[in-house]
């Protein structure tokens, strides 16, 4: 169920879209909290660089056939991170692309591998308020599911974020409007992937202006 990009936006697509050649057959790998705002900016990140889009959850959705809730409820959370490990093993070989990971899937040691391999990662690093005010709007996060879920956020960012600092990027995500994450995301990867801005177009030469003399119309820098 992959979303293919958007048309990319005229301005600042050039270095984005040299940041997407530059890549290669590498895929893009957004890592981090739920309510980090992968899938939003990677949405928006894989239109800039004229990139397919995927959201990892959708897909193992897609391949068990139902929700994420139903399958921790049904099966538990390590049949879900097992399937998890498999879902982004093929979007990995599947060639570039944005892929946007559950908060867990950085965990494994076999997918962090993987990832390092075939692709970039970037953490969106959050702060755990701006994380509690996000999740609280929706309720289909099954670890959240507790009678104290800040706390249980805590816990989560204490285990995690030490592993998600492996990644090869971090950008902070806060709330200002996603395209700005978006171009911070951009300019780091130009950084490390040692690919230059593109140069201004030229302007123009200014053409000669008229001056007036005595009622006549002259050119400037010319004799009267």
């Amino acid at each position: 169920m992959t979303d293919v990009a958007l048309r990319p936006s005229p301005e600042p697509a050039g270095l984005a879209t040299a940041v997407a050649s530059a890549l290669g057959r590498r895929a893009l790998v957004l890592v981090g909290m739920m309510g980090a705002g992968k899938s939003s900016v990677g949405r928006r990140l894989a239109a800039r660089m004229g990139l397919p889009f995927v959201d990892a959850d959708n897909e193992i959705e897609a391949a068990a056939g139902m929700s994420i809730p139903d399958i921790f409820e049904a099966h538990g959370e390590d049949y879900f991170r097992a399937g998890e490990a498999r879902v982004i093993g093929r979007l990995l070989a599947d060639g570039p692309r944005v892929i946007a990971t559950g908060g867990g899937a950085f965990m494994n040691p076999g997918t962090r591998a993987q990832i390092a391999e075939r692709g970039v990662s970037v953490w969106l690093d959050a702060e755990i308020d701006v994380l509690l005010r996000r999740i609280r709007r929706r309720s289909d996060r099954p670890l959240m599911k507790t009678a104290d879920p800040e706390a249980t956020l805590a816990r989560l960012i204490a285990e995690r974020y030490p592993v998600y600092a492996e990644a090869t990027l971090t950008v902070q995500s806060r709330d200002v409007p996603h395209d700005v994450i978006v171009d911070e995301i951009v300019a780091a990867l130009a950084t490390h992937l040692g690919v230059a801005r593109p140069a201004p177009a030229a302007a123009p030469p200014e053409r000669p202006q008229a001056a007036v003399n005595d009622g006549q119309h002259v050119q400037k820098g010319s004799a009267p």
